[in-house]
């Protein structure tokens, strides 16, 4: 962070210093949310959330050295009091990013692998000065403007994740840090439901590229026609990548691995160079690509974009985490979030990881999907039912529909109503005492079944639900034997890690 007095931080924010703030006190930074963060020199910025008002932590934060509290009400410790903390830290943000107009900022959005590409293209950046990316998936009001202001006058490049859950919050977002570079990825289904439809999302990621000037480049995948026909949304240098001919940085002669690992060869219009990833699934594929085509737009020679994509591991948790236990099961820990494009990415990474072995997977009901819910979530279940498993554990509620269509793909439609849950598990075919329904069979408890018999003993797939991620950890636990596989993948909600860290021996968080 570039240094301000408080006086400075005031003016900026439109606050009021009080609690007997000194006017003339520094703020070096860093600016934080949380008061476990507080070094010496912060500012300490208090939310007020469901659970937690930060304004109660306010003398805790500076007692740990926070030079003040940016707060929406007084406290009990020296504040800048604001009508908005959310307004507050982004105007904040804004002055900080205008005052360092040797910085190069680049914006990465798409409905599927923006951290991934922002954590790739980061790697590329540091290799050409001092660079700034977000922590994990800071790419919302809050965390966006947190990222900017941890720049400072070394900084030479800003790499920021954007996201959207409506119209205009991507143009928000770019008026903090004006982008000069943007990367598109792709119009997934991510947030379908809040959006109503994939050309509204292409409308609201097409937002950075309306915000780049004229002598700044957009990045799109020639691969996805919604991003492809951003082009005409910008006034800016349009370099396309992908797989299509067209593409002018494109991956070609594309291999995966025995575990899964994408190869190809870089292509561009001055030269190639043989790729080989670290990273796991076919989205790396393109997430990579997209980070060379942004780091060729800067200058960096395509031998060192090849080099450094061929030594990159992931940086943030819970994305195509493969992990082999000492007794050589592989738990695929994707957990961070889902939707049904990533999805099917993840089961046809499960596909080729676990070729010749058994393989086991842990899903749950997908949400924000809009009116398209119950259909796409008993195509999730559809998708996961002919997948060749050995066992599915389905966790969480409204899982109907997940089950139905996983029952489906085996032949068994409509069994998953009587059958296959956990003990304690939610079910559709309960009274309202919580007691089997008149009309259905009391649930079957699955708790020593293995994965080669199901509940009727016919030899047919197990498919099981359970109330949460531990119970998922547990069931899936009764199951697994040496050289194994089981991925783990479901919405944000439903904290899914908690399984892949459960499995993997350690202690849920």
């Amino acid at each position: 962070m570039i240094p301000l007095p408080l006086a400075r931080i005031a003016e900026i924010t439109s606050g009021a210093l009080s609690g007997m703030a000194d006017p003339r006190a520094v703020v070096r930074g860093p600016v934080v949310i949380d008061s476990r963060d507080v070094r010496p020199g912060s500012l300490f910025v208090a939310f007020k959330g469901a659970r937690v008002d930060g304004h109660d932590y306010a003398a805790q934060a500076v007692r740990a050295g926070a030079v003040a509290v940016l707060a929406s009400r007084a406290v009990d410790a020296p504040a800048v009091v604001v009508p908005d903390t959310a307004a507050a830290l982004a105007a904040l943000a804004t002055v900080q990013s205008a005052a360092l107009p040797g910085a190069t900022v680049i914006g990465v959005t798409g409905s599927a692998g923006k951290t991934t590409t922002k954590d790739l293209l980061a790697r590329l950046t540091a290799r050409m000065g001092a660079t700034i990316a977000p922590v994990g998936s800071f790419n919302n009001e809050i965390g966006h403007p947190l990222t900017v202001l941890r720049a400072d006058h070394e900084t030479r490049f800003m790499v920021l994740e954007l996201s959207a859950r409506n119209i205009g919050h991507i143009r928000a977002l770019t008026r903090i840090a004006p982008p000069r570079i943007g990367v598109v990825l792709n119009v997934g289904t991510a947030h379908l439901g809040v959006f109503g439809g994939k050309e509204a999302i292409a409308k609201a990621k097409g937002e950075l590229v309306e915000a780049l000037p004229r002598d700044g480049v957009a990045v799109l995948n020639a691969d996805d026609p919604l991003v492809r026909a951003m082009a005409e949304r910008t006034e800016a240098r349009v370099t396309l990548f992908g797989r299509a001919p067209e593409a002018a940085i494109r991956a070609e002669d594309v291999t995966f691995d025995e575990r899964g690992r994408g190869s190809y060869t870089l292509t561009t219009p001055s030269g190639s160079a043989r790729i080989s990833l670290q990273l796991y699934g076919e989205p790396a594929v393109e997430n990579s690509l997209a980070a060379a085509a942004a780091a060729y737009e800067l200058g960096l020679p395509v031998a060192t974009i090849a080099a450094e994509l061929s030594e990159a591991t992931p940086r943030s948790r819970w994305r195509m985490e493969v992990t082999d236990r000492p007794d050589g099961v592989t738990v695929i820990n994707d957990a961070y979030n889902a939707n049904p494009d990533s999805m099917r990415a993840a089961f046809a990474a499960l596909g080729n990881l676990g070729r010749g072995r058994r393989r086991f997977a842990v899903i749950a009901a997908l949400r924000e999907l809009g009116e398209d819910s119950t259909e796409l979530n008993t195509d999730l279940g559809r998708l996961a039912g002919g997948a060749g498993l050995s066992g599915l554990v389905v966790a969480g509620p409204e899982a109907d529909p997940v089950l139905e269509g996983a029952y489906a793909a085996t032949g068994r439609a409509g069994a998953s109503s009587a059958a296959g849950r956990a003990e304690g598990a939610p079910s559709a075919a309960t009274g309202g005492d919580g007691a089997p329904a008149a009309s259905q069979e009391s649930p079957t408890h699955p708790g020593d079944m293995s994965p080669t018999e199901d509940m009727s003993g016919t030899g047919e797939m197990p498919i099981v639900h359970v109330p949460d991620a531990e119970a998922a950890a547990a069931q899936v636990s009764r199951w697994l034997r040496p050289g194994d596989v089981v991925l783990v993948k479901g919405p944000r909600a439903m904290s899914l890690e908690r399984t892949a860290e459960l499995l993997l021996g350690g202690a849920t968080q």
